[in-house]
């Protein structure tokens, strides 16, 4: 027996633990400022509207990249004490005043603390990420899922009061009510058949005339079938009480 045949085989562990998962990159693309140069109203619109989405793209980009130097310390990397000296340093090279560095910082810094919850809504840079420095003030006030909803679907302007507490304002309806009868614009909404007979008509009347006045000043309609009218007494006044204690609340 040779002494290479007693030694003992030594195992090699396995150490692929599957496919590794792909980094979350921002969608990357070029736009051409050409169109500054062009009189064709169609091919001016077209860059501006470019242009908007690459500017949105870039300011969320460059505040992933710099919330990333702060949170991990890159900025001694390129020989800087601290970041606000590193920030100091790139608002001088590059005319930038304090405020945009900082407020991109913000973006950046919220986009990967709530990268996730903004996935989830289908939240990207064409929704706007300047919203993005409101989100904490708005969860102080408001449930997570409300939040991400309304940054995702609200204008800068809305999501800004919204995170103040400020409710959204109501369009104006297209819908009023006069003389008993609702309309919508100058036209009737609608015209009961005239051989109903009286009690089916104006019962017809009263919930055609709830829903428009409802309509009218920007309220919610709620319908529900109930069993009779005895039902129906108790369950106005279990709403009526339910109302005054939502609305003591709210």
């Amino acid at each position: 027996m040779t002494n290479n045949s007693r030694k003992k085989t030594e195992a090699i562990p396995n150490q692929y633990d599957g496919p590794r998962k792909p980094e979350n990159r921002l969608p990357s693309g070029r736009f051409s400022l050409d169109y500054a140069g062009s009189d064709d109203p169609f091919e001016i619109d077209t860059g501006i509207r470019e242009t908007i989405k690459g500017v949105r793209l870039s300011i969320l980009a460059m505040g992933i990249g710099l919330a990333k130097i702060k949170a991990k310390g890159l900025y001694v990397d390129l020989e800087f004490h601290s970041m606000a000296k590193y920030i100091e340093s790139l608002c001088e090279q590059t005319q930038m005043d304090r405020s945009s560095i900082h407020n991109w910082l913000y973006i950046g810094e919220t986009y990967l603390k709530y990268r996730k919850e903004l996935e989830r809504v289908g939240f990207s840079e064409e929704d706007g990420p300047t919203k993005l420095p409101y989100v904490e003030r708005a969860l102080e006030i408001y449930q997570k899922k409300d939040v991400f909803r309304a940054v995702k679907e609200m204008s800068l302007r809305q999501f800004a009061g919204f995170a103040k507490g400020e409710k959204a304002a109501v369009k104006p309806s297209a819908v009023w009510v006069k003389g008993g009868r609702v309309y919508i614009g100058s036209r009737a909404a609608v015209t009961l058949d005239e051989g109903l007979d009286p009690k089916t008509r104006a019962y017809l009347e009263k919930v055609i005339m709830e829903a428009g006045e409802a309509l009218e000043s920007g309220e919610v309609l709620y319908i529900t079938r109930l069993y009779d009218m005895d039902e129906l007494r108790r369950f106005e006044r279990a709403a009526e009480r339910l109302k005054k204690e939502l609305r003591g609340k709210a």
